[in-house]
């Protein structure tokens, strides 16, 4: 069995992104900026983006958090949005979902330009996805394409089950998968909460992409022998005996699971490193573009 090892093959990915961007920096004499936007003070958006800043750090971008309380208005964080987009020092924007009820997360995303959307969920991002045009792909289902290229998972003819079906996650993903890529060409089932017969479909999975947000919701008895398990879930679980008080759990039963696969990602340590590993070649993408290499 293979760990599909996150923090390993993250680093890989930041190095050759560290190593790019320092080049770029001696000829256009600027860095890569990323701006991020928090609203509120939730303990695991706090996490994301504290992570997400620390990163940006260590392969020489720029990072800028911008903080506004949870009962800001939602004009305010529009006009916020939009004087990002105007700032020809910021390469990339990120609003770090989700948002208080009051505030429209479409509205939002819509409103950021497309050409900096290293999240990859404005529509005209999702759309040319779906067109097999070149796009800012969302950055989770994007780390994991990059897990399969650096541990040379084969594909190809493969049939891949991915169990949720979100605008962030599972569709890009399910697109992603059944692309003429290297690492795509995957036959692909998508699965939901009205699904039927979802553990017959899942025994029939070679690539198994588990993306619903139900801790140990897959267990062994739901994988054949040799699949390929991604798993995609990161949800903060109640546990007293744990010195923060809660640990992370994953949508699969990794050590029951683990014993069937070929391969599997860990929860924590898995997709959840290499989100972050997308979004930091998205803002690299977005920086070039700008200088249209």
């Amino acid at each position: 069995m293979i760990l599909l090892d996150g923090k390993v093959t993250s680093a890989a990915v930041k190095e050759n992104i560290k190593k790019e961007t320092l080049l770029l920096i001696d000829a256009y004499k600027r860095v890569p900026h990323l701006a991020a936007i928090l609203v509120g003070n939730n303990g695991a958006s706090e996490t994301y983006v504290a992570s997400k800043v620390k990163n940006c750090e260590e392969v020489g971008f720029k990072s800028s958090l911008i903080r506004f309380d949870v009962d800001i208005a939602e004009q305010i964080l529009l006009d916020k949005i939009i004087e990002l987009n105007n700032d020809l020092s910021v390469d990339g924007i990120l609003v770090q979902l989700p948002l208080p009820k009051h505030i429209s997360e479409g509205k939002v995303i819509e409103t950021i330009n497309a050409a900096k959307d290293v999240d990859g969920f404005h529509p005209i991002n999702a759309g040319k996805l779906v067109q097999g045009l070149p796009s800012f792909v969302p950055a989770t289902p994007y780390g994991v394409m990059l897990m399969l290229e650096h541990y040379n998972i084969q594909t190809k003819g493969k049939h891949a089950v991915v169990i949720g079906r979100s605008n962030i996650v599972g569709r890009p993903m399910s697109i992603l998968l059944s692309s003429n890529l290297p690492y795509g060409n995957c036959t692909v089932t998508i699965c939901h909460s009205h699904t039927p017969n979802l553990k017959e479909i899942c025994l029939q999975a070679d690539i198994l992409i588990a993306a619903l947000g139900k801790p140990g919701f897959v267990k062994q008895d739901m994988v054949k022998d040799g699949a390929v398990i991604i798993d995609v879930g990161i949800t903060r679980v109640v546990d007293e005996t744990a010195k923060r008080g809660f640990r992370i759990k994953g949508d699969v039963a990794f050590d029951e699971v683990s014993h069937k696969a070929s391969a599997i990602t860990p929860v924590p340590g898995g997709v959840g490193l290499m989100t972050i590993a997308g979004l930091l070649k998205n803002t690299l993408q977005a920086y070039k573009s700008n200088y249209e290499l």
